[in-house]
């Protein structure tokens, strides 16, 4: 089952990292100056929240995990920094005019 969401792009502030509810999914969307990614919002080391309401984008496009201290690369995923090593889901956002849709099958 493919759901989907529609967020306006103004609710994202640059360097912002925001959580989401998707049905029994959490999603973070990230603006990178003006590029949006989402990842899930889950730590692949110990399953902890990555983001629980908003948080800000570390250097280099990551996000660190409040517990442990793991980083993920937002556009890709990728584990970057132990604990973690497995990557985390990433999304496809579409930009259409003012708003951002994400699909997550």
């Amino acid at each position: 089952m493919i759901m989907k969401t529609t967020i306006k792009k103004s609710d994202i502030k640059p360097g912002e990292a925001k959580s989401y509810d998707l049905g029994d999914e959490k999603i973070v969307v990230c603006n990178i100056d003006g590029e949006y990614f989402a990842v899930e919002d889950i730590c692949s080391h110990d399953e902890g929240v990555l983001v629980s309401v908003v948080g800000e984008l570390l250097e280099n496009c990551q996000l660190q995990c409040p517990r442990h201290g793991a980083r993920f690369d937002v556009r890709t995923g990728e584990a970057k920094k132990m604990p973690a090593v497995a990557p985390i889901k990433t999304y496809h956002v579409n930009v259409n005019g003012d708003e951002l849709e994400i699909s997550i099958d």
